[in-house]
């Protein structure tokens, strides 16, 4: 145990936790998740950016062929 740890697992980085330590109402849940949607994530800038690459390339690569 003292060479590995304790065995439990921690939290994922950014995942929230109330200060207080007790469980978050449903209203208040759903309060901070339309916050986290209002907010323009990264990941998501992102994987809009590969998809529009992609979507060029696939057209590109459709003018290539002539079967």
């Amino acid at each position: 145990m003292k060479t590995f740890g304790t065995g439990s697992t921690t939290a994922p980085i950014g995942s929230p936790r109330t200060p207080t330590g007790k469980p978050e109402s449903q209203a208040e849940k759903v309060a901070r998740l339309e916050a986290e949607n209002a907010q323009p994530s990264p990941e998501k800038a992102k994987v809009e950016t590969e998809k529009s690459i992609l979507r060029q390339a696939a057209k590109y690569f459709a003018g290539e062929t002539n079967w």
